[in-house]
């Protein structure tokens, strides 16, 4: 709450000097993510028509879910009432136990495995660019680090970036890391339309070899597209680190920032998704995408400059959005040490929390690297936080179906049913395909 005066002590909300600007550079830079490479994969099991269509409609799904954390933000207009937590909100719309319940694992989730597997996909990122100017080969890869070594050099790197005091402070991170990742997916999908298809590409939807296994195929693809739409658990965060008044509400600016940043999102991921599989089809990789498919197919015709940038850009998007996706956590560690003390964490308890925060999300990257492998099935798990939860808490905090506005409640009670619907779908679809497929579950084993 904004009167509370622990407020002014913790990172997310110690600034509130932020602008529609600063809000543009973190929507950006925590919104796209590397996950997006893999959107011609769904439509390689969707085809033309469905993958549009499902790829809009989770676009449009999802932007509304975000008006509604926007407005939500400040509920009460006139009054200091502001939620700049997610799950704040969840406890306002559904009660301590209830909220806790729903919305705890998801937030922790969101927030600590994404910078999880950021390490794992940037060191990975890391150890190509150090081959591609090596010059690869036999001698090169005796030079490189191991998987660890990799790990650890980008987890060094993400931390000495995160002692910067409050969300408001990496603004300039987030822009870096914005400029990124609009940068890298935009290469990646110019570069095959100005290279050419490869031979024997087919557009035709991949056959499976049973109707559950097709079905379970056509729920993961669906599954691909929602997940790549990310940052739901940090809009009211972002929010919360904009200026507000009873005659300037903070969701007006924030607002124009997400218009003017989904704008930029959807003119990177559709061309992202379509120009993709119009390149490649049915010989997308499953494993890395587009990231995979371009040195795959266009390795050889590339030069060895652009695919260092793409590399560099890669690596300085997960270092900028890993600074994002920790600030919840620092807030959260910081929040447990100023209700014990009642004073604001002095500078060498910040650094302990972010070299602690750190060093936990290095050693689950080393002690389960087969993580990505799960995140279909938990991203079902989670997906309600993004497409459900907040369609749940409008009817809760309006109260629609009371104040006359009949459209309102029936369309945010036809969405939050859906989506639990969906998310159900989509951890058994995940479920079945570890089933058949296996989980190769090599523990303290990073591949090099």
């Amino acid at each position: 709450m904004d009167d509370d005066p622990q407020e002014a002590w913790l990172p997310i909300t110690e600034s509130r000097n932020g602008n529609v600007v600063t809000a543009v550079f973190h929507l950006l830079s925590s919104g796209i993510g590397i996950q997006a490479l893999s959107l011609p994969v769904a439509f390689a099991n969707l085809g033309w028509a469905w993958g549009t269509i499902c790829l809009s409609l989770a676009f449009t799904w999802q932007l509304y879910t975000i008006w509604i954390l926007v407005q939500l933000h400040e509920p009460i207009q006139g009054t200091r009432i502001r939620y700049s937590r997610y799950l704040q909100l969840a406890i306002a719309a559904f009660g301590p136990k209830l909220g806790k319940l729903l919305a705890m694992f998801p937030v922790i989730y969101l927030s600590g495995s994404t910078c999880t597997m950021l390490i794992m996909k940037g060191a990975g990122v890391m150890e190509l660019l150090f081959k591609l100017i090596c010059g690869g080969g036999a001698a090169c890869d005796d030079k490189s680090l191991t998987g660890v070594q990799w790990f650890l050099v980008f987890t060094c790197m993400a931390i000495a970036l995160a002692h910067r005091p409050n969300l408001n402070s990496i603004a300039g991170i987030s822009l870096v890391g914005a400029i990124s990742a609009i940068g890298y997916c935009t290469l990646i999908w110019v570069l095959p339309i100005s290279k050419g298809r490869p031979v024997g590409v087919s557009y035709d939807s991949l056959k499976a070899e049973s109707n559950i296994a097709g079905m379970c195929d056509i729920l993961n693809a669906i599954g691909i597209i929602v997940l790549a739409f990310r940052g739901h658990n940090l809009v009211l965060e972002i929010q919360g680190t904009l200026p507000s008044s009873s005659t300037s509400p903070s969701k007006k600016a924030m607002w124009r920032g997400v218009s003017v940043s989904y704008i930029l999102i959807a003119i990177c991921l559709f061309p992202l998704a379509i120009a993709g599989f119009w390149a490649y089809g049915n010989k997308i990789p499953s494993n890395g995408g587009m990231l995979t498919a371009i040195f795959e197919f266009q390795g050889r015709n590339t030069s060895e400059f652009v695919k260092g940038i793409i590399y560099l850009l890669v690596v300085t998007s997960c270092l900028s959005s890993f600074q994002i996706y920790a600030m919840p956590v620092f807030d959260n560690l910081e929040f447990r040490y100023t209700s014990m003390k009642n004073k604001r964490c002095p500078w060498w308890v910040r650094a302990g929390f972010r070299l602690f925060f750190g060093g936990l999300a290095f050693f689950i990257a080393v002690a389960l690297p087969f993580l990505p492998s799960l995140a279909p099935l938990v991203g079902g798990i989670t997906l309600p936080l993004t497409l459900v939860y907040p369609c749940f808490m409008w009817i809760s905090m309006k109260k629609p179906h009371e104040k006359g506005s009949a459209v309102m409640w029936y369309l945010n009670l036809g969405l939050g049913c859906s989506g639990i619907v969906l998310s159900v779908l989509l951890v058994v679809a995940a479920a079945w395909n570890l089933a058949t497929k296996g989980l190769h579950a090599n523990f303290f084993k990073p591949l090099r």
